[in-house]
Order: structure tokens, then C-alpha cells, then sequence
């Protein structure tokens, strides 16, 4: 017998996945026709299929629950039931998770509440908690396709039969270990390497914020439930942006640390051969006290003794106390204050005036809070005073890697099921020869050059008052939440994978269509900032949020973590939006 075309794999996968969702869950077919012409998905939308029990529980934060979980005024069960609830919305309205095992969460759950009511203590610090899954981390019993058809049924990964539905990554194990209840992972772009989020098994995962955007790439489905309050601490991977880009996207929070930080052992991944340039694991969450908390459990169980390829560093408690010291809690300066450089572009692309805004306003709350910003006063179009080596050369460099296999590894994947590329990634991704050693070596030292030329800058901003720039606020993408398709040039984030720096992304606010107008006297630079100014339109882009990168050296993820809660706070207690002038130090 002919084997089953790849479409009618990808079908009988998507139904199954439905399958998995209890009947009292489902929405009707008119409900589902209702979701497709609605902009706005987030918060009243999504409500209205839920219970007010429901919308208290997945209205609080990871540290929050984890409080209530410790007290025991909420239960395992209670809060596991109301987050799987809202994910089974969130991918009905949404199509945001590759896979579905709420028995599973549920099961586990009720043996953590057993163990609570027995010892009146918590099994770990992640007790009770709710965490998603992005479709690259092995969970037991489940598959792992990460996008493609041909690993239905199966896991990326799996190198003989025994080990089909057996493996487990050793993040998923550290996070068992903590008391975390894992109960469905999110969709992500074929390939991995996208800024979008779609694929031949799902299709496409909208912004639920504005479903005419995209919800970013390549941890989109992450994003997305989170948006939808279906979670509020997921891990992801990032080695272009892809838990910047959905953290923006989405309107909620990510850590990038530095690769060689968190383990990425039996992680399913995009060309694993290729380490010079390392994709990372990395955390999305609803609150900033989310990626602290979940990246200071992780550590606790100490990776490196199990991950040769993570560096033996706990949670430093003193930088991070350090720098959180530099302010009160509503972010406003303790001497010494922050020193913070700022990057209004790139010089090649040109941000949308939404993103500039964005900027504008963490300006003014850092300015009004007392910390320092280098910068010039700004004008239309801003002026640079973060001057880096261009971010464009090192994001070719990186690029340089992604591709130098040639595309066969993602070709070998396809081949399993006979599954085309995706319209967007055809050119980029058809078959080639791969590098040459030389070239690649020849590529690795520039790369080492950018760097160091990079930290040089960096090194030099100490001779404008003695006092060294501590982080640099950038944005994510030239846009807010991208047009689908439109997404043309990703320097911002992937110049740091390069750098391999450590990286928060906060939210900011949201383009509005009556403040955020196009600026017609602006002359775009070149082709690809001509594409993507004209692309911009007040109207699509309305509701789309806007986030900003705070940017770190390597290895400086509690230093960061601190910092963007001292701006997150005071962005959060900043009255003004902006028409002030940023001091010239």
C-alpha cells in the first residue's frame, strides 16, 4: 500500500490534537466562525468561555500562583484544571499548540496535592505550577515534531524505536523535579529558523492581540498562549530572536541568556551539528518575577553536572542584588544610578513609528527616575549615539552559520514525509552545497572579530564620566507585531546571538493608529528599509504591541534580570509620554 500523502498526516494530526480537548471544552462551530472575524482575542473575548474561577486563577502570575500553591489556598489540580481550560480555548481560537496531554498535567497534579495534604510541604519551588512546553523539549508519552509532518507519531530525535515517546530533555526532567505540572507544548515555524510562526501541520498561529498581525517566531505559539493567559511561564529556544521576537510580538516578557547557561540536552533542534554559534534555551513569561523565578529554579538543580556543555555558575544573588539596588521599587535611582545607551536604529532599517515611541518612552521613565541614558537629543529621524559596529554585519556573519549546512539537515526532515518548504522559506532554504571547512573557519574568525570589536565599543563608554554603560535598550524588530510576510529585516535580534549577549524583553505598549502616523518626509535609506516603511500602516498596525531589548554582556542574565525590573517599574510609574529631550552625557 502507497503510504499516506503528507496533507492526510498533517489532517489526522490536527484532529487528533482536537480530540485530546474534553467535550465540555469545545466551542461550537458558530463560536469558532465568531473567533475568525474578531481582531481582538485577548481578555473579554477569551472570557467569555470561561468561569469567573477560571479567569481569577489565569489572571495571576507565575509568583503569585506559586504563593497560593505554598499556602495551599489553591490547589494543584484547581489551577492545572483552569490553565489547561484556557489553553484549549486559546488553540481553538488561536491554533497555537502542537500537542495536547492534560491527562497527563491533571494525573500529575492530583499526586502533588496528595504529597501536600500528607506533608503540608511543597515538592519544589515550581510546586503545582503550570509551564508550556515550546515543540523542541521531549515530554514522555508525546510527540515531538517541531513542525514537521515526518516526525508524527514520533520525536525529532529519536535515533532507534526504543527511544519513540521515551526521551525526555533534561530541562523537562529538572522541571518535574521542581514540582512544575507540564501539560501541552506550542507551535513554532517549520524549520525553527523564522521570524513567524507556521508550518504544514497547523498552518499559521496569529497575533491574538490583532489577528491581522503575526505573533512572531520562532517560540510564537508560546507567545500567543501567554497573550491568551493559557500560561504564564514557558520555555523556548532563541538563536535569532525566537523569544525576543514573541515577547514583543505578544506583549509579554523573555530571557535570552547566554547558550551555555541553561542545558540544552536531547533538545530537538535545527541543524544541532552546527555549535559555533549556539541556539539557547530560554524562558517567556507573563511577569518579569516569572523568568526570575524560573530561571533561578533551573539553576538550583545545577545542569552542569549532568550537561558537560553548560558552565558550572549558580544564581549570583549578589549581582543581582547589586543592581536591583540601584533603585527603589517604583525604579527611581539609588546612587549610583544606571547608565544605559540607547539604539534608535540600526542605520539600515529605519523603525516604525510606533517602535520609536516605545523607545521614547522608556527614555523619558529612565530619564524621570533619575538613571542615565547616553544618548543625543533626538529628532525625526532619532540620531544614533549607541554606535556599535553595524549590527547588519554581524547578523550576515551569524547568517553565515545558520546556512552552512546547506539546508540538509532541514531537507532530511522533509524527505521523511515529502513535505515542501512553506511558501516563505523556498528561496532561503532550497538545497545547496554546504560550506566549505575553510570558508567557515574564515567565517568563524570574523566573527570573533565582531565580537571583539563589539566589547571594545562597549569598553569605551567608560571615558564619558568614569562610569561604564551597564545595558543598552534596543528594539526588537524595525515594527510592532509584523504584517505576515512582511517581516524583512531581523539585525536587531540576531546580531546578538552573534555576541551571544544575555537579553529581557519588556512590554512597552501598543501601536495606535490615532498617535503612531507615518512620517511622509522620511526618505528611506535603501531597498530593504523602503520595503519596510512602506510597509507600515497605522490602520493593520493598531493594537500591535511594542517591546523593547535590554541588552547585557555574556553571562550577565542576573545583571540583566535586575535591571529590567528597575525599568520595567519605572516605565510602569512614568505618568509623561514622551516629547522630552533624552540628556547628553
Amino acid at each position: 500500500m502507497a503510504s499516506p500523502s503528507w496533507e492526510s498526516q498533517a489532517a489526522a494530526k490536527r484532529a487528533d490534537t482536537l480530540s485530546k480537548i474534553p467535550p465540555q471544552w469545545r466551542l461550537t462551530c458558530g463560536q469558532l466562525e465568531q473567533a475568525k472575524k474578531q481582531r481582538v482575542l485577548t481578555g473579554p473575548f477569551i472570557q467569555q468561555f470561561l468561569d469567573d474561577d477560571d479567569i481569577f486563577i489565569t489572571a495571576k502570575d507565575s509568583s503569585e500562583l506559586i504563593v497560593s500553591l505554598q499556602k495551599g489556598t489553591l490547589s494543584a489540580v484547581r489551577v492545572t484544571t483552569a490553565f489547561c481550560k484556557t489553553a484549549a480555548i486559546a488553540h481553538q481560537i488561536n491554533n497555537c499548540l502542537h500537542e495536547i496531554f492534560f491527562d497527563q498535567a491533571l494525573e500529575r497534579a492530583t499526586q502533588l496535592d496528595a504529597y501536600f495534604a500528607e506533608h503540608q510541604a511543597t515538592t519544589g519551588v515550581l510546586h503545582g505550577l503550570p509551564v508550556s512546553l515550546k515543540d523542541q523539549f521531549h515530554v514522555k508519552g508525546n510527540d515531538t515534531t517541531m513542525g514537521y509532518v515526518g516526525w508524527i507519531g514520533s520525536n525529532l530525535g529519536a535515533k532507534d524505536p526504543e527511544q519513540v515517546h521515551n526521551m525526555e530533555s533534561q530541562i523537562t526532567t529538572e522541571l518535574l523535579s521542581l514540582g512544575a505540572v507540564l501539560y501541552c507544548k506550542t507551535s513554532l515555524p517549520q524549520t525553527l529558523l523564522f521570524g513567524e510562526t507556521k508550518n504544514n501541520i497547523i498552518g499559521q498561529t496569529l497575533n491574538p492581540h490583532n489577528q491581522i498581525l503575526s505573533c512572531g517566531g520562532s517560540s510564537g505559539g508560546e507567545g500567543a498562549l501567554q497573550a491568551l493567559r493559557g500560561s504564564t511561564l514557558g520555555v523556548g529556544t532563541d538563536i535569532g530572536g525566537s523569544v525576543r521576537i514573541p515577547a514583543g510580538f505578544n506583549g509579554i516578557f523573555s530571557l535570552k541568556p547566554t547558550p551555555e547557561r541553561i542545558s540544552y540536552r536531547d533538545v530537538a533542534n535545527a541543524n544541532p551539528g552546527q555549535n559555533t554559534y549556539r541556539s539557547t534555551v530560554g524562558f517567556l513569561s507573563t511577569s518579569a518575577g516569572g523568568l526570575e523565578l524560573i530561571f533561578r529554579a533551573i539553576l538550583s538543580r545545577k545542569p552542569w553536572t549532568k550537561d558537560p556543555a553548560v558552565v558550572p555558575i549558580p544564581f549570583r544573588q549578589d549581582i543581582f542584588n547589586e543592581y536591583l539596588s540601584r533603585a527603589n521599587r517604583h525604579g527611581t535611582t539609588k546612587r549610583p544610578p544606571l547608565k544605559l545607551g540607547i539604539l534608535w536604529t540600526d542605520g539600515v532599517v529605519q523603525p516604525h513609528p510606533p517602535v520609536t515611541r516605545g523607545l521614547e518612552m522608556v527614555v523619558n521613565a529612565i530619564k524621570l527616575a533619575g538613571h542615565k541614558v547616553r544618548c543625543h537629543a533626538y529628532g525625526n529621524p532619532p540620531v544614533i549615539d549607541w554606535k556599535p559596529p553595524p549590527q547588519s554585519i554581524g547578523t550576515g556573519i551569524h547568517l553565515s552559520f545558520l546556512k552552512a549546512d546547506g539546508g540538509h539537515d532541514i531537507h532530511s526532515h522533509l524527505d521523511r514525509s515529502g513535505e515542501p518548504l512553506i511558501p516563505d522559506l523556498r528561496e532561503s532554504f532550497r538545497l545547496q552545497q554546504p560550506l566549505g571547512l575553510l570558508e567557515y573557519q574564515a567565517n568563524t574568525l570574523k566573527g570573533l572579530d565582531y565580537e571583539r570589536a563589539y566589547s571594545d565599543y562597549w569598553n569605551r563608554t567608560v571615558t564619558d564620566d568614569g562610569q561604564i554603560v551597564d545595558a543598552v535598550i534596543m528594539p526588537v524588530a524595525p515594527h510592532a507585531a509584523v504584517i505576515p510576510g512582511k517581516y524583512y529585516h531581523t539585525a536587531y535580534t540576531e546580531a546578538i546571538n552573534l555576541l551571544n549577549y544575555s537579553v529581557v524583553v519588556i512590554p512597552v505598549t501598543k501601536a495606535d493608529s490615532t498617535i503612531d502616523v507615518l512620517d511622509k518626509s522620511y526618505t528611506p535609506q535603501n531597498d530593504l528599509d523602503k520595503r519596510n516603511w512602506e510597509a507600515y500602516d497605522p490602520d493593520i498596525y493598531d493594537g500591535g504591541p511594542v517591546g523593547v531589548q535590554l541588552v547585557a554582556r555574556k553571562f550577565e542574565e542576573e545583571k540583566i534580570l535586575a535591571i529590567a525590573k528597575v525599568v520595567y517599574s519605572a516605565l510602569r510609574n512614568s505618568e509623561v509620554d514622551v516629547d522630552g529631550l533624552c540628556a547628553v552625557l
